[in-house]
């Protein structure tokens, strides 16, 4: 089963203070670190909501810039020049009839 975006951002979130917890840095020193304000990290922590720069900083300062190197990989279909050969990937029909 799929997961919502809101249950991903939390686990996102949780994800976060679990390895700052793990590096035993309080959210303050985690703001300082990273540059990110206190109240956008407590933020984070609790609903997930950031912006993709501030989350950026906080990988940074976390030592955990590797998993966005795998973020949107195209998995084995090679490089895709355009959308139009992506879409061309897989092109079967999903409604109507075949003739």
């Amino acid at each position: 089963m799929m997961k919502t975006s809101h249950e991903m951002m939390l686990e996102l979130g949780q994800r976060v203070r679990g390895r700052r917890l793990a590096l035993d840095l309080t959210q303050a020193g985690l703001a300082d670190r990273s540059g990110v304000s206190l109240s956008v990290l407590r933020l984070f922590e609790r609903t997930g909501k950031i912006s993709l720069e501030s989350l950026l900083k906080l990988a940074i300062a976390l030592n955990a810039t590797g998993e966005f190197d795998a973020l949107f990989q195209t998995n084995g279909f090679g490089p895709i020049v355009s959308l139009d050969e992506l879409l061309s990937l897989n092109k079967q029909r999903k409604r109507g009839r075949t003739r």
